[in-house]
């Protein structure tokens, strides 16, 4: 039996697109897994596809923006299988497609209150878990609009860059004790997410696609290829990197 066989996973946004794929492949080496989601559809789908595959999955329902239901999926995995030893915080949303000055405040919100709050509270109650069992590994999913500016995703932008400062910080203050933090910085990638983007904003997406050099979209699998190793001992010296995988794009 290999180490991984009895660790644990917590990914937020896991029902469908990054988060689904990360499970995955997680899966493939016997990780256990808490997926969590605010659609409980999306969620259950991806736990019988884990499942299949033999390891033990249980779903829950969240509204990352609100810090009791993060508390709650924290506590429920602990409750489930003991620890958590990694934390994919993958949970978020593009936000309207439209240039900031015409952002309403609730939206401007929303999508705050997911992104980056969400992902804070995700960081920190997880933390207090790692910090009592030894440690572990986080992976934030961050984007190429954290890296540099990008026309009518303002909200979405401030959030990602946001993610960056969260993930570089707790690597500062906690890679002493036992806790691996990394971020993600990924291209326009082939997900639910981007696939209603890209229907809602026509107009505007064909230039996303031509602007990145590879000249197509990311595939989720790809993203999750990476996800897996930096959540993995493989990677243990690696800690408050980001890591752009965008075809090219910010390389510019």
């Amino acid at each position: 039996m290999s180490e991984t066989k009895s660790k644990v996973a917590v990914i937020t946004g896991g029902g469908s697109g990054l988060g689904q794929s990360v499970a995955l492949k997680l899966a493939e080496s016997g990780i256990n897994i808490s997926i969590v989601d605010i659609s409980e559809t999306a969620g259950q789908e991806t736990i019988t596809l884990l499942k299949q595959k033999g390891v033990d999955a249980i779903f829950i329902q969240a509204d990352v923006s609100r810090a009791e239901d993060v508390k709650n999926y924290v506590d429920r995995t602990v409750e489930h299988f003991g620890t958590i030893d990694m934390f994919f915080n993958n949970a978020g949303i593009s936000g309207p497609g439209t240039q900031f000055a015409e952002n309403t405040i609730e939206q401007i919100n929303q999508v705050v209150g997911i992104n980056l709050l969400g992902g804070l509270y995700g960081i920190k109650y997880v933390l207090e878990v790692m910090l009592q069992h030894g440690g572990g590994s986080i992976v934030n999913t961050s984007s190429s609009a954290g890296l540099v500016g990008q026309a009518t995703v303002g909200s979405y932008s401030a959030t990602k860059h946001g993610i960056i400062g969260i993930t570089r910080t707790v690597a500062v203050e906690y890679a002493d004790q036992g806790i691996q933090i990394n971020a993600i910085a990924p291209g326009t990638t082939e997900t639910p997410m981007v696939r209603q983007y890209r229907q809602d904003n026509p107009e505007t997406f064909q230039a996303v696609e031509n602007a990145i050099p590879q000249r197509r979209l990311g595939q989720p699998e790809e993203i999750a290829d990476l996800v897996a190793f930096l959540l993995s001992d493989r990677a243990r010296y690696i800690n408050g990197a980001v890591i752009p995988i965008d075809g090219g794009f910010t390389a510019q």
